[in-house]
């Protein structure tokens, strides 16, 4: 299965406002599930896309202090810096880092996907914690 087909999976359940999407085809079985502690935080209603816009808008608040680009993150997952937890992180802050540096590590329903800068630059910041669960275009990495 291809991690563009997951992709649409995830939007398509978004904008359905769906907290649970189960698919199954022969050997593959896909169970998405969203964090049901962000629907009770909202009063307990369902999460809709109301309450998802205002959201970014607060992010970019700071964003006049904030410099450089971002790397965001291609999917949902769980954020890993590096490839074990005995491993030594992809990057740190002061890394250079290039197109096809890697960067960091998504798991997704048991795949781990080695996630790309895609720009080039030095990492001037962390944005998340190792272990900590990510949404779509979240962002990771501040580079200047």
């Amino acid at each position: 299965m291809k991690l563009e087909y997951i992709d649409e999976l995830i939007s398509k359940m978004e904008k359905a406002s769906l907290t649970e999407l189960s698919y199954k085809d022969g050997e593959v079985d896909i169970k998405l599930k969203r964090d049901s502690m962000n629907e009770q935080r909202n009063t307990g209603a369902p999460v809709s896309a109301a309450p998802q816009q205002p959201q970014p808008a607060q992010s970019t608040e700071p964003a006049p202090q904030e410099e450089g680009k971002v790397i965001k993150a291609p999917m949902v997952g769980t954020f890993y810096k590096a490839s074990s937890p005995e491993a030594e992180a992809y990057v740190k802050v002061g890394d250079k880092v290039d197109n096809s540096t890697v960067v960091c590590i998504l798991e997704a329903m048991k795949l781990f996907n080695e996630i790309q800068a895609e720009i080039s630059g030095e990492i001037v910041e962390i944005l998340v914690e190792d272990g900590e669960m990510v949404e779509y275009d979240q962002p990771l990495f501040r580079v200047r």
